[in-house]
């Protein structure tokens, strides 16, 4: 067990490094205006996140042990050509979530 004022010292130095590195890009930068490339590469962040978010528990799922399985797989795959070939974000949220709980009740 870690004591207190370690604990303590670590909890204050991670809320002070949060708050300088949104202090950054808010306090310094918030009022100027950006250039366009970086405004550019900005606009896929949130594309470059969800993958990164979501493969992990498509790969290896801890409802199976870190196994791949066929369900997770398959809705992975519909999730994607949905989002490709439709451009709604909404419903290949929607078509994903129906595979793999469609597979999983079948399977199972």
């Amino acid at each position: 067990m870690i004591d207190k004022g370690s604990l303590w010292t670590v909890i204050i130095a991670l809320g002070i490094g949060s708050f300088a590195l949104r202090f950054v890009f808010t306090g310094l930068v918030g009022d100027r205006a950006m250039p366009a490339w970086l405004l550019r590469h900005l606009r896929y962040t949130a594309v470059a996140i969800l993958p990164a978010l979501v493969a992990p528990q498509v790969l290896w799922p801890v409802a199976t042990g870190g196994d791949p399985d066929a369900p997770r797989m398959a809705a992975a795959a519909v999730t994607l050509a949905a989002g490709v070939l439709t451009k709604s974000v909404l419903f290949a949220i929607i078509s994903g979530a129906v595979t793999l709980y469609g597979l999983l009740f079948l399977l199972n």
